[in-house]
C-alpha cells in the first residue's frame, strides 16, 4: 500500500497542508511516520477518510435519477452555433465539458453563472496511474 506525503494528501483531499495536519493531530485521519521521518497516510487510510468526509455541494435539480456520477457546479462557458453547442461547467477543481443541441441550451436556460448538475453515465471509463507494474 503507497504511503502518502501531508502536501499530497492536501491536494486530493482539496484542503491545506494545515488542515490534514490538524487531522493527523485530532486522532481524525491516522498516520505513521516513513524512513526519513517524515509523516505519512497509508494510502487505503486516505481513500476511507476521503470517502467517509466527501460532502458534495447540494444538488439543485433534486430529481431521482440512476447516474450515480453526478457533479453539482457552475456553468462557465457557452459556445453555440445554430445547431450544436459547447457547455464548459467548474464543478470543484473539475472542468466538464458537454456537447448538446442548442435547442437544448435554450430550453435548460444554460449560461455562465447557472449551477446546473453534470451527469456521467459511461460505459467506458479510463483509469491511469503513475506507472507501476501489474
Amino acid at each position: 500500500m503507497p504511503d502518502i506525503r501531508i502536501r499530497d494528501a492536501a491536494v486530493l483531499l482539496g484542503v491545506s497542508d494545515d488542515t490534514v495536519r490538524r487531522w493527523i493531530d485530532g486522532g481524525a485521519l491516522p498516520a505513521s511516520r516513513d524512513e526519513s521521518g517524515r509523516k505519512v497516510i497509508a494510502g487505503d487510510v486516505l481513500a476511507d477518510f476521503a470517502r467517509q468526509h466527501a460532502a458534495p455541494p447540494p444538488d439543485p435539480v433534486g430529481v431521482a435519477s440512476s447516474a450515480r456520477n453526478r457533479f453539482v457546479g457552475l456553468v462557465t462557458e457557452v459556445r453555440s452555433d445554430r445547431v450544436m453547442s459547447e457547455v464548459q461547467m467548474q464543478c470543484g477543481p473539475f472542468t466538464v465539458v458537454s456537447l448538446m443541441s442548442t435547442e437544448s441550451v435554450r430550453q435548460l436556460g444554460l449560461e455562465p453563472g447557472v449551477v446546473a448538475v453534470a451527469m456521467v453515465k459511461a460505459t467506458t471509463v479510463i483509469v491511469e496511474t503513475a506507472g507501476g507494474t501489474s
